[in-house]
């Protein structure tokens, strides 16, 4: 038994250049922070080239003294034992690696393969044989991230997976560096990481949507960038390209004002440790959606289509981007800093040695005196999240607001310039109910921890991880956002669990009078506004340039609108009215939502748009042909826009039929209850009419409405005075 017994011995093969030596170099340092003894075990992996040397980092790790490294021949005794890599394992080894230890972990570092093949890398019934033969049975595996755990689960289902993921690690202190300023008088985008093809764009114009070659974009690469030429077949004169190694990633990382990374659509990114990189640098990312289950909040999501834009919006507002990068550098501490190495060797049973510093806390985002939580608890529509976006943007001076919502608009409200906080939903997440209600529960005591609001405001129908969280923290002012017109007889547990919230607030229905749903003897306990819409009157484009954002010219123009496009299918109409008004000289433009998980049906003749919100550019369109949910039709009726109202007769909850009766039936609009009949071009030919749309113009003037999401907003401030006054 050797004499000297470790507090953690890492196996691995240290050859490999990227991301598996940068992880074990983080560990080391952090278990050197905390006077923690680490040993270095090398097995060679039979994927790696003979005559490659050992990574930069773990040369490093040697010669500063923060890790022995063990020779071939000596036998290694550790209390835990962490192996890297399990590709090491594909072929039997020569001979058993000489460890022992209390506790064996094996780090599941890359998924078994990818989206086209899952067995693309390793088989992992074989890997997991070979690895229980040299360390026993009771070896723990922790894949490294959610998307390894679901692809391991994919190729062995009754893998044994420890309950939490052994995540990447960083030392934000060593990356972070303030930025007085952007690098160039044009925004310079980049990425670093090892020349590996699959960590690419395949198709070369996704690779020019990315890193646009345009005089107004610089862009740098450290690593890998000569793929990206070939794959072009030339170098773009703003492409910046720098072979790996030859610039740390501190350094270059300096270098940049935004880190966009995308890859081959197949490749299964196991973390992303270039990214966190990133963040801890104070560098903005870039990122695909599916990355978010790991960055969260902390990072922007976009296609590679989207990224140029969103890098100018952000380079024009100085403020925001600062906001941003200190977001990021703080969630990479909160989640991924030196801390949460060390908790996670506690339950190991290690514990430091000495006391560790606690982190340098970040530069702090100018924050407003007080701060309200708006959570919409929906995971398909916009509905919920608008409504909340529209009171928040018009709270005084002194409020800000967090919004934390389930909707995969998410980014849309991080756009329009909210801290914003994504909460999957319970479908994406794909639990049973008791566990999601948990989940909400504890989610919510986070975010309030963390943001520490004295209202909280939520605007959905309540559930028992609501009520639940609710009931847990009395010291705040709880807050329902109740829209009504619900459809008749529907909802009545939602009124039951509605009743653990403080105060009500009702969102204004222009059809109220035809409202036959539950909450209708409710409103004398609800505090009722006008309708609520996101944008108001003044902010709207007159038509002309409306027109001209949306390159349409001076004929007719109808906007087509019939939802979020994953609640359930209207959109079989779509065809039948672009040809019915294309016939009458219109202008046809289909407005594709933000959050469609699937694209709208193509119809020839007709321009597709994905904007928000759309009602800015409602004054370029002579007809409208929509749903009949809360936010269109009121922006609609209120902005007098001519409208054929094609209810949504499958939600849950939602009058739309009603609605759309009481509109027709005051003649601010028309409407089609049956799409599939005659019906549907029997309306459109009254409503090509030009003195027919002049009438519902007429009418919706007399009817108007004021926008009450600015009373709503002044309603939600003044709610803490009543109850620092109740308290005193």
């Amino acid at each position: 038994m050797p004499a000297k017994v470790h507090d953690v011995a890492i196996l691995s093969d240290f050859r490999y250049p990227g991301g598996t030596s940068a992880s074990i170099a983080a560990e080391v340092y952090a278990q050197a922070e905390a006077a923690l003894s680490t040993v270095l075990v090398h097995v060679p992996s039979p994927h790696q080239p003979n005559t490659l040397p050992f990574s930069p980092r773990i040369s490093d790790l040697v010669r500063d003294g923060v890790a022995e490294l063990a020779r071939e021949d000596q036998a290694v005794s550790a209390r835990l034992l962490l192996v890297r890599q399990p590709r090491i394992f594909t072929e039997d080894l020569p001979a058993p690696p000489l460890v022992t230890a209390e506790r064996t972990v094996m780090v599941i570092n890359q998924p078994p393969g990818d989206a086209e093949n899952p067995f693309r890398y390793y088989d992992f019934t074989a890997v997991r044989d070979r690895v229980h033969r040299y360390f026993g049975p009771d070896v723990e595996w922790a894949p490294i991230s959610s998307q390894v755990r679901d692809q391991v689960l994919k190729v062995a289902p009754d893998a044994r997976l420890a309950p939490a993921d052994w995540h990447e690690i960083i030392d934000v202190a060593h990356w972070w560096r303030d930025r007085d300023a952007f690098v160039d008088d044009v925004p310079v985008i980049g990425r670093h990481g090892r020349a590996d093809p699959v960590k690419w764009p395949r198709d070369p114009g996704e690779l020019l949507q990315a890193y646009p070659e345009t005089d107004d974009l610089r862009v740098r690469f450290l690593g890998g960038g000569e793929i990206a030429v070939k794959r072009l077949g030339r170098q773009p004169e703003n492409w910046d390209v720098v072979r790996f190694g030859a610039e740390r990633p501190d350094e270059f990382l300096r270098s940049i004002d935004f880190f966009v990374y995308f890859h081959d659509p197949e490749w299964l990114e196991a973390f992303g440790r270039t990214i966190l990189e990133a963040m801890a640098s104070g560098v903005p990312v870039i990122i695909g959606e599916h990355f978010r289950p790991i960055f969260e909040n902390a990072a922007l999501y976009s296609t590679p289509a989207g990224a140029s834009a969103l890098v100018h919006e952000l380079y024009a507002n100085p403020a925001r981007y600062r906001a941003i990068a200190v977001r990021a550098r703080e969630f990479a501490e909160r989640r991924y800093g030196h801390q949460s190495h060390l908790s996670r060797l506690a339950e190991f049973g290690i514990r430091p040695r000495i006391s560790v510093p606690a982190p340098r806390p970040a530069p702090a985002a100018p924050a407003a005196a007080h701060r309200v939580l708006m959570v919409s608890d929906n995971g398909a529509g916009m509905g919920h999240l608008s409504r909340l976006m529209a009171i928040a943007r018009r709270l005084p001076a002194d409020w800000s607001a967090v919004i934390a919502t389930q909707s995969y608009g998410a980014s849309i409200a991080h756009r329009e310039g909210f801290l914003t906080e994504y909460i999957p939903s319970r479908k994406v997440l794909d639990v049973a109910k008791p566990r999601w209600n948990r989940l909400v529960r504890e989610r919510l005591a986070h975010l309030i921890a963390l943001h520490q609001p004295e209202i909280v405001a939520v605007d959905s129908v309540p559930h028992e991880g609501i009520a639940d969280a609710v009931r847990d923290h009395p010291e705040l002012t709880w807050v329902w956002v109740r829209r009504a017109m619900w459809q008749r007889g529907v909802g009545a547990e939602f009124l039951a669990d509605g009743k653990v919230f403080d105060r009500v607030l009702e969102p204004g229905e222009f059809a109220d009078t035809a409202d036959e749903g539950l909450t209708v003897p409710e409103r004398g306990a609800a505090h009722r506004v006008e309708p609520i819409t996101f944008l108001s009157a003044d902010e709207l484009l007159d038509a002309a340039a409306a027109k001209a954002e949306l390159d349409l010219n001076e004929r007719p123009a109808a906007l087509l609108q019939l939802g979020a496009g994953n609640i359930n299918d209207i959109a079989s109409p779509v065809a039948r009215i672009a040809r019915h008004l294309s016939r009458h000289g219109f202008q046809v433009v289909l407005a594709e939502s933000m959050i469609a998980t699937a694209p709208m049906p193509r119809v020839a003749g007709a321009k597709v748009v994905k904007i928000y919100p759309v009602s800015r550019y409602l004054r370029a369109f002579d007809l409208v042909v929509s749903a009949s949910g809360y936010n269109s039709y009121h922006e609609q009726i209120g902005f007098g826009i001519p409208t054929v109202f094609v209810p949504n007769t499958a939600t849950r909850l939602d009058d739309q039929v009603g609605r759309a009766r009481f509109a027709a039936a005051s003649g601010v609009a028309l409407s089609v209850e049956d799409p599939s009949s005659a019906e549907l071009e029997q309306v459109l030919d009254a409503a090509v009419r030009p003195e027919v749309r002049a009438a519902m113009r007429r009418r919706c003037a007399e009817l108007t409405f004021a926008n009450g999401a600015v009373a709503a907003a002044s309603w939600l401030a003044g709610l803490r005075a009543r109850h620092v006054r109740l308290g005193g």
